[in-house]
């Protein structure tokens, strides 16, 4: 994943939004399930790691490449605004100790002027450097919202049409958790589990395009 970033808190969120059924649904599927095999009724169920699929697609990987090279670039320009700030501050140090030496009165009035004129490029500068990071990380973490959307909802679909495919009742996220943090998937005996076929599946599609 993207380091510390607040890119980790929107792809958290993003996958709950996107990969975990609401629990009333997880409720009426259990209930479903149930009535079924009361019945005689034979499903056929799977798991499939939806955390793991997400975090191994070839797609997640450069996303997560693209979004780093792009913060560097901004850390790179917002570096170049802080050393034009370190100057000012280091020219405004100089004023100060000269002004406690013995300067004469067109000097140190020249000082002053000098000092003030800094202090409001200073100013200038910083609220600057505060606008451009806040402006250049609303739309980089706008643009990564949609990318890790675009992701979810494209292996999302990918998992529906396997189900339709190989004709699977219901197909479970095993890395999904309740509400009180209890991983959903408690017990699955003799379920398949998708997961290792679908990484494959979906990153040699990428390999053969």
């Amino acid at each position: 994943m993207v380091d510390e970033s607040v890119y980790e808190r929107h792809s958290a969120g993003n996958k709950n939004q996107f990969m975990m059924i609401p629990r009333l649904i997880k409720i009426s599927i259990a209930f479903i399930a149930l009535h079924s095999v009361a019945v005689g009724q034979s499903l056929k169920i799977a798991t499939v790691d939806m955390e793991r699929l997400f975090n191994e697609f070839h797609r997640t990987n450069e996303v997560q490449k693209e979004i780093n090279i792009e913060r560097a670039r901004i850390q790179k320009d917002n570096n170049i605004r802080l050393a034009d700030i370190r100057a000012i501050d280091d020219r405004m140090q100089t004023i100060r100790k000269q002004l406690k030496g013995d300067v004469g009165t067109k000097k140190r009035q020249d000082l002053d002027n000098e000092a003030r004129e800094l202090q409001q490029d200073g100013i200038h500068k910083e609220r600057e450097r505060t606008e451009f990071l806040e402006r250049r990380n609303k739309a980089l973490n706008e643009k990564m919202r949609k990318q890790m959307t675009s992701i979810f909802v494209e292996l999302r679909e990918t998992v529906s049409e396997h189900a339709r495919n190989e004709n699977f009742d219901y197909i479970f996220d095993k890395s999904g958790n309740s509400r009180q943090g209890v991983p959903f998937v408690l017990h699955a005996k003799e379920m398949v589990d998708l997961t290792e076929h679908l990484i494959k599946n979906v990153n040699n599609s990428a390999k053969k395009k």
